[in-house]
């Protein structure tokens, strides 16, 4: 079953069958996606410590890195993290959350294969649909509003360490609520409400980085490159992450180089190529800003994400990444 976003009573019944395939389960494994941001994490944790609350058996869990990201150490819950390795093959129910793909859990997709049953929550609307139960909120702003929605109708009191978790997802996939919706503000003051720190917790997930943070950007940004007939004209920047200039940085820092070079004022879409452990595996960040939908360009290539944000893996030399994207793009 697939729930989508659409009539309001479509998505009180999707949650409702989300809530009973919850309830029945005595172990659980809820799945992040690899590189996890706040909101898979978020998301994860506030679902898995709901589920321990109620005397379940919860893992959760992401395939890679093998360590959470440090922009994260303080969240709630992090108990419930397992090891890739440790996590159980057979379990009641395998819930996935953010993940727009089985192939966005990286290693820990086969799991899926052995659970009684597997249950999607997730805001992408690419979202393939992979589960026995698919809820997939494409309207919401982040998992972790998806997830306040659940549990409101689950009958479940949002405190204060759930909304630290909630709120993670909702600042950093609203980039600092530059990008919202109707009802973002509403959320975000409910769960401040609760006595939680927000300025505190997003400068944790969003404004602390390392000083070797400088020099790769430096080294990153200084060659960057525009062009501006790509995207039929609306122009397209992109820069490339070698293997050698992120050495020794954790990956929030990695990451967060697309949020600088989508602020070029002359390109419609931008993009950040990372090189995997000197290979020819390119990670593909994208980003635009209205008029391109870059999801069907990363659907095209491989990948998935939202409209205005998504990405993919690409393999092959740097040129031939650069030239089919250039290519998606035109087509798109």
């Amino acid at each position: 079953m697939s729930v989508g976003s659409g009539t309001e009573s479509e998505t009180v019944q999707g949650l409702a069958q989300a809530i009973e395939m919850l309830e029945r389960a005595s172990s659980v494994t809820v799945l992040c996606h690899v590189q996890p941001d706040a909101d898979t994490i978020g998301s994860g944790l506030a679902l898995g410590s709901v589920l321990e609350r109620r005397g379940a058996t919860v893992q959760v869990a992401f395939a890679a890195p093998a360590s959470l990201p440090e922009s994260m150490d303080e969240l709630p819950g992090r108990h419930l993290l397992v090891d890739a390795d440790k996590v159980t093959d057979t379990v009641d129910l395998v819930v996935t959350v953010d993940a727009g793909s089985r192939g966005r859990l990286g290693s820990l997709g086969d799991r899926l294969d052995t659970a009684s049953a597997t249950l999607v929550i997730d805001h992408h609307r690419s979202n393939t649909r992979f589960g026995t139960v698919n809820v997939v909120h494409a309207s919401a702003e982040s998992t972790t509003a998806v997830i306040a929605r659940l549990l409101d109708q689950w009958g479940v009191e949002i405190d204060a360490d759930l909304a630290h978790l909630l709120f993670a997802g909702l600042v950093t996939d609203t980039g600092s609520f530059r990008w919202v919706r109707p009802g973002s503000h509403l959320l975000a003051e409910r769960l401040l409400a609760t006595g939680i720190d927000g300025a505190h917790i997003a400068r944790k997930l969003l404004d602390t980085h390392p000083f070797d943070w400088l020099p790769m950007l430096g080294s990153v940004l200084g060659s960057a490159t525009l062009i501006p007939d790509a995207a039929d004209g609306r122009g397209l920047v992109y820069a490339v992450i070698r293997s050698e200039d992120s050495a020794g940085l954790r990956s929030e820092e990695v990451e967060s180089v697309i949020d600088i070079v989508r602020t070029t004022s002359e390109a419609e879409v931008a993009a950040v190529l990372k090189q995997q452990d000197f290979g020819s595996v390119w990670v593909v960040s994208l980003r635009s800003k209205t008029e391109v939908d870059v999801s069907a360009v990363a659907c095209e290539l491989g990948g998935g994400g939202h409209r205005n944000a998504a990405g993919y893996t690409a393999h092959g030399d740097l040129p031939d990444v650069i030239d089919a994207l250039r290519g998606a793009l035109s087509a798109s």
